[in-house]
């Protein structure tokens, strides 16, 4: 699988490593993913997502089930 959050669609994103010369390198940022398992009671069954962790503590906050609804209005989840 590639490294983007199947939530909020966080992806790699590219910038510079810069040196004390200021010298610039092309680098990556990888987003903070896990691969969690979530048990979705309005479907009895566990589904297993690779999400940020910043989705996660959304998960917490807003609860799976609208997360999941969330994500499948923007299209990250079929």
């Amino acid at each position: 699988m590639s490294r983007v959050c199947q939530l909020t669609g966080k992806k790699v994103m590219s910038g510079n490593n810069v040196s004390h010369a200021l010298n610039r390198t092309r680098r990556k940022f990888y987003p903070n993913l896990i691969t969690k398992k979530f048990y979705i009671p309005e479907e009895d069954k566990y589904v297993t997502l690779k999400i940020s962790t910043s989705a996660l503590r959304t998960i917490n906050k807003k609860g799976i089930s609208a997360c999941l609804k969330e994500a499948r209005a923007k299209g990250f989840i079929k």
